[in-house]
């Protein structure tokens, strides 16, 4: 497995660099750090009292990295988790935060393996991890993979405004969509007449 600082800087080069989308709940985000988590930090970066959008413009790819180290994959204890797991948990807890890790608990679940859902990475959720990537360890991160491209789906279901981040306007498949896949092995993908037919419905 890559180390987390590597895997950081991939997460920092997907998500790209400042935009500002006012259908995007997070507000305005610069290498996929939001304004509201500038704000929860008290980074202050151009030292005017205030966390506004100039602090997010003025943010550099590595203080981003930074952020995503200690805060998106130490804080919420994801070393906790087998390697199999960490690279897209890490990816996925930067981009939704502790719904990473329900996603998790869920398929847990789904394997009949007790667990709270919670978004907490405690003993629990870690014993079931780990028996759950010993008892499948070449298809656990496949099966994380494509229960988190559900989760996208379903979110665009219900939130049409959310569309464009799961289907490109020529009908392919979205950022989101492609994220989740980048982490799945090729054999798992939709193909694009499978991604047509489950979004034919957004139309």
């Amino acid at each position: 497995m890559p180390g987390i600082r590597e895997i950081a800087e991939e997460i920092v080069a997907r998500e790209g660099g400042f935009v500002n989308d006012p259908d995007d709940p997070g507000g305005a985000t610069n290498h996929g750090v939001t304004i509201h988590t500038l704000r929860r930090l008290g980074r202050d970066l151009d030292g005017d009292g205030r966390v506004t959008e100039n602090d997010v413009r003025r943010l550099t790819k590595r203080e981003a990295v930074d952020i995503f180290v200690r805060h998106y994959f130490e804080r919420p204890g994801l070393a906790r988790l087998p390697d199999a797991l960490q690279p897209q948990l890490f990816d996925m807890y930067v981009n939704a935060g502790a719904n990473a890790v329900r996603i998790l608990q869920r398929l847990l679940g789904d394997m009949s393996l007790r667990v709270t859902v919670d978004g907490i990475i405690g003993p629990e959720t870690e014993a079931a991890a780990t028996r759950a990537t010993a008892a499948a360890p070449d298809h656990i991160a496949d099966a994380y993979g494509i229960a988190r491209r559900n989760y996208y789906l379903r979110l665009a279901d219900a939130r049409p405004a959310s569309r464009k981040y799961a289907r490109t306007r020529t009908g392919g498949k979205g950022g989101w969509i492609l994220r989740a896949e980048h982490f799945i092995a090729p054999r798992f993908r939709m193909t694009d007449e499978q991604f047509a037919e489950r979004t034919s419905a957004w139309d």
